[in-house]
């Protein structure tokens, strides 16, 4: 299900027929898709659906079957030059723990070409994170701003986030997102985020890819999501009614039926009760539960 966006420039990242395998297992079964620049990609999936091959390849770290081009090069084969525009960053506990603040801001610099470690200590500033503090003896919020300080000195046109807020409260994770939608998005720099809590950021996605085992079910953008899907709380008389015009998922809350619909008209399902977009956690939960939605 694609509703790719139209642009005249080259996307960012392209990849037609990308598949992967581990021996005779096929991992990933032929993705196309494109990747605009400018935007904010979210990339979402159960553990072992391929989000992280996927990443990996797009990065370089893993050979593919089929074509992969990120900024118009192909990333396995330029994996060196690509990363002066590329940054990937894991969760938080891919952080050197034995390291020192400044430890870490050294070794940046020495990795990536376009980490600005001025930057990154100006982040700091007004925070409780020191440059001589260890980083095992970081609290989670300590984490999260240096986490954030180490995202936001990088000037790359591709960031990749991986799980970058697993295991900090939500309270630091809606902070982190927050601050990186505000403070580092620009229209010549592109997000792709993967991650469990797709509810947490559904509020800054431009777009939102769904993977379950190796292949993409839905790529859309945000606001066609809202036009295309619909759900339903339907009242128990209209169970029956509602059901005859297919919805896509149906569960029962507290005694109450909730529908999810793929392309039906709003008008036709508000007699039925009331009609809301679902969120993506909702839809997440409904498309996984069957085949591709048409």
């Amino acid at each position: 299900m694609n509703d790719l966006a139209q642009t005249t420039a080259a996307p960012i990242v392209s990849a037609r027929g990308l598949k992967k395998h581990f021996g005779r297992t096929e991992i990933l079964h032929g993705l196309d898709f494109d990747i605009p620049a400018g935007r904010i990609y979210g990339l979402v999936g159960h553990n072992g659906a391929g989000k992280t091959t996927t990443l990996n390849a797009l990065l370089g770290l893993t050979s593919y079957e089929g074509t992969v081009r990120v900024l118009g090069e192909d990333p396995y084969q330029k994996r060196a030059s690509l990363m002066q525009n590329v940054a990937f960053i894991s969760d938080v506990a891919s952080l050197p723990r034995f390291l020192r603040v400044r430890e870490l801001f050294a070794l940046l610099t020495n990795i990536h070409p376009n980490f600005d470690q001025a930057k990154a200590r100006g982040f700091l500033e007004g925070t409780d994170v020191k440059m001589d503090a260890l980083i095992k003896n970081l609290s989670k919020g300590m984490i999260a701003q240096l986490h954030l300080a180490v995202v936001m000195a990088i000037d790359a046109k591709l960031l990749v986030l991986d799980e970058p807020t697993l295991g900090l409260d939500i309270t630091y994770r809606k902070r982190f997102y927050r601050r990186l939608l505000e403070d580092y998005m620009t229209e010549e720099r592109t997000l792709l985020i993967t991650t469990h809590q797709v509810d947490e950021i559904e509020f800054m996605l431009s777009d939102i890819m769904f993977i379950r085992d190796g292949e993409l079910i839905l790529h859309m953008q945000m606001e066609t999501v809202s036009s295309k899907f619909s759900q339903v709380l339907v009242r128990p008389d209209q169970v029956a009614a509602a059901t005859a015009l297919g919805p896509i998922y149906s569960e029962t809350r507290f005694g109450q039926t909730a529908m999810v619909f793929d392309g039906v008209d709003r008008d036709r399902l508000a007699p039925f009760g009331e009609v809301t977009t679902p969120t993506l956690s909702d839809l997440f939960v409904a498309l996984m539960q069957r085949g591709p939605a048409k």
